[in-house]
């Protein structure tokens, strides 16, 4: 289990070296164009040499997912543009935040509102930020692939199945005082796609004696066998947008098991 925090506060190097020195894994963060709680390109790079993850959240105004499907597409294409010019790197996650007790009623549009926000940004992950509820709704409507689930408006609840616990938002609800900021408590586990600006290590091919010789993600066996469903899965449709999708994923999966590229 990761232990993490969230906080709109911006972090000096200084404040996120403090909280990784108490054992803190991640930080998330408000990926938004504009405003005073943004994360910056000089603060991810701050994070990240403190030793921190980043987690990507976008939020405008807490209650912004009952725009529908309209501003989920808005929504969308902004929180990846930002991402980008954060140096977010692709097949990372983005959450969105649906920050308010939402009633029955209105789950259809919220879950409308990430359903259009993933739809929005194919190079990333897309998440929910929300209640028991609103997990619940999202997940079982497969709008998204990542679940982060705040302990407020649960009713002592936890889902199955999440990747973050917001647990603690302090006395007032207004955050926990830690190194002269507020921050929210988080805890983590599994695929929970944060990310930070060090770039992957790059293989060095085999050449001279002594080198170590490259060694690729996946097995070509395996590789091989995922490739033969999204053929079958490329022949199963007209439609001309998933065969250039099913077209190009077999394609990363031949030069991660360092296969040549079919034409």
């Amino acid at each position: 289990m990761a232990k993490g925090f969230d906080c709109a506060q911006a972090l000096t190097q200084a404040v996120a070296e403090r909280f990784r020195a108490d054992g803190f894994e991640f930080v998330c963060r408000y990926v938004v164009p504009a405003g005073w709680k943004r994360l910056t390109r000089q603060e991810a790079e701050a994070v990240t040499a403190a030793g921190l993850q980043i987690v990507s959240v976008y939020e405008t105004t807490a209650s912004r997912a009952l725009g529908g499907r309209s501003a989920g597409l808005t929504d969308g294409v902004t929180a990846a543009e930002t991402a980008r010019s954060l140096g977010q790197p692709k097949g990372s996650r983005i959450y969105f935040a649906v920050d308010f007790d939402a009633v029955p009623d209105q789950m259809k549009t919220v879950v409308e509102y990430i359903r259009a926000a993933s739809e929005a940004t194919p190079d990333y992950q897309t998440g929910v930020y929300g209640s028991a509820a609103i997990v619940e709704a999202v997940m079982s409507a497969q709008a998204c692939s990542g679940f982060w689930q705040t302990y407020a408006w649960s009713k002592g609840r936890r889902i199955g199945g999440i990747h973050i616990y917001q647990y603690d938002n302090g006395p007032s609800g207004l955050g926990k005082p830690m190194h002269g900021i507020n921050v929210d408590l988080d805890e983590a586990q599994g695929d929970v796609g944060w990310w930070s600006t060090n770039p992957p290590a790059v293989p060095h091919p085999a050449g001279d004696a002594g080198e170590e010789p490259e060694e690729h993600m996946l097995a070509k066996d395996d590789a091989n066998r995922i490739i033969g469903f999204l053929k079958a899965a490329y022949a199963a449709v007209d439609i001309a947008e998933a065969q250039d999708e099913f077209h190009r994923l077999a394609t990363e999966l031949r030069k991660a098991s360092g296969q040549p590229e079919e034409e």
